[in-house]
């Protein structure tokens, strides 16, 4: 029996696992998760009486990785759509519709920006300027203010790009957050050709591998660029979890991985649990899905070129505080929820009316209402500093502002952390991993996966850990 061993238990060790026992005969897997239970930066909490999402609330529909294996779990049924994705823009002073059909912010007609951008910005977004060809990766935001003007870049581009990747666009790498408008730059095209047959701006990107980019989002009301589950997303490590134990996966919480090393006649150590109580873990195989900081600090004494390109990988940190409001006092919000560009100087940088954009929440608790705010850039983290308590009434005083309406006292609060966990991906990321994956093959029975290499989303991550399982597998010469 060949023995694998997965070292986090996030979703991409979920679907590394799901996997490998789905299509790989004789193989015996163990999960290794240091945290008491399993899913990452997915999960759910109890706030106000419920147990709702407080990490990721939705999955890029574009991407069919979580869907398929939503489905191939058995658990299609649970797939839900957004009641509306119709979110909303804080520029100048106000909330403006997002443009209809954009790219990360980008509209397909210029007309559509009014409000946000003011008129001279509009025009200037009319006529972009010729850019030359680019020889190399450059930041999203360098390109997209050559062609389009810096107010495109800070009241459209940098909102939606602080919401996916907690990041800056001018340090953003084009290349792997936006492929297609990459193609563009290198043709020394603008981002769009406003009354032209060039204008691809609504198109989804190119087809896997690699895939749509977590960043190509289409703010189309239909159909629905977003997918969810009915009680939340952080259902899904639940249900995968599941999944693989029926397969025999063996899944072990409150183990902490301190080291690997591979074996003289083959296979790989693992050096699990506190100094005073050392475990030993054998196995032929090892896929890291731990985040980069922990992948790196294990790489580094057997695998160190790797563990140095890890290592320039960035991290953001952010926190999303999440509201419980008793519904006969809640005001009327409209839409899905709102972006705000960081040049209107608050510190929440986006909200999602969770009871809105998902119908099954106020189905199933009618009574309470609930509100997300989102905190936390990269090099702009110093809120985050604050107590639970103050970085709650740091969010409600800037929804109320925003809003400008009074909220009524929230019957429940909670405040996620997630501390250096949003990899920045940098100009130049995608020569980084394809080195990373070239040293990685120099290391028989390796494999690492997870959202600091090939997509920060849900699909993009499961893609991820499938992909280090399928090479694994391919390999190892474990394939029927």
């Amino acid at each position: 029996m060949y023995r694998i061993v997965i070292v986090g238990g996030g979703i991409a060790g979920l679907a590394a696992a799901w996997e490998l026992v789905s299509s790989a005969p004789d193989v015996e897997v163990t999960i290794l998760e240091q945290t008491d239970r399993v899913g990452g930066k997915l999960r759910r909490e109890e706030v106000g009486g419920h147990l709702v999402d407080v990490g990721a609330e939705a999955m890029l529909a574009l991407r069919p990785e979580a869907r398929h294996l939503i489905e191939e779990i058995g658990a299609g049924a649970d797939l839900v759509t957004p009641a509306t994705v119709a979110a909303s823009v804080y520029s100048y002073g106000a909330l403006h519709p997002m443009p209809p059909r954009s790219m990360m912010g980008i509209p397909q007609q210029p007309g559509d920006a009014a409000g946000i951008l003011s008129d001279a910005e509009v025009a200037r977004l009319a006529a972009p300027e010729p850019v030359p060809p680019l020889e190399s990766d450059a930041s999203v935001g360098d390109y997209v203010a050559a062609a389009l003007g810096d107010a495109v870049v800070d009241r459209l581009v940098e909102p939606l790009l602080g919401g996916v990747y907690a990041g800056q666009a001018r340090k953003l790498s084009l290349a792997a957050t936006m492929p297609q408008l990459y193609a563009r730059a290198v043709d020394g095209e603008p981002p769009v050709a406003y009354g032209t047959q060039k204008h691809e701006a609504t198109s989804p990107g190119p087809k896997p591998p690699p895939a749509t980019p977590d960043s190509e989002k289409l703010s189309a009301p239909s159909p629905s660029p977003f997918i969810g589950l009915r009680g939340g997303v952080g259902r899904l490590p639940e249900i995968v979890a599941d999944a693989v134990r029926e397969r025999g996966v063996q899944i072990r919480t409150g183990v902490t991985v301190r080291g690997i090393a591979p074996q003289p006649a083959g296979g790989w150590r693992l050096t699990c649990g506190p100094t005073t109580d050392v475990e030993h873990v054998y196995a032929d195989a090892v896929i890291l899905t731990t985040p980069a900081a922990a992948t790196r600090k294990l790489l580094e004494p057997v695998a160190p070129e790797a563990a140095e390109l890890i290592a320039g990988i960035e991290t953001a940190s952010a926190a999303v505080v999440t509201f419980a409001f008793p519904s006969a006092q809640m005001p009327d919000l409209a839409g899905s929820g709102f972006l705000v560009p960081p040049v209107e100087g608050f510190t929440v940088k986006a909200s999602t009316f969770s009871s809105n954009k998902w119908a099954w929440m106020p189905e199933q608790f009618p009574d309470v209402t609930y509100v997300r705010a989102s905190l936390g850039r990269h090099g702009d983290e110093a809120a985050l500093q604050r107590s639970d308590d103050d970085l709650a009434d740091l969010a409600l005083t800037d929804l109320t502002g925003i809003l400008g309406v009074t909220l009524p006292a929230p019957i429940g609060v909670h405040v996620q952390r997630w501390g250096g966990g949003l990899p920045q991906y940098g100009v130049g990321h995608l020569d980084r991993i394809a080195l990373l994956r070239k040293e990685i093959t120099n290391h028989a029975g390796l494999q690492v996966a997870g959202a600091a290499y090939d997509g920060v989303g849900i699909p993009a991550v499961i893609a991820s850990g499938r992909r280090a399982a399928q090479d694994l597998a391919a390999t190892a010469g474990l394939r029927d």
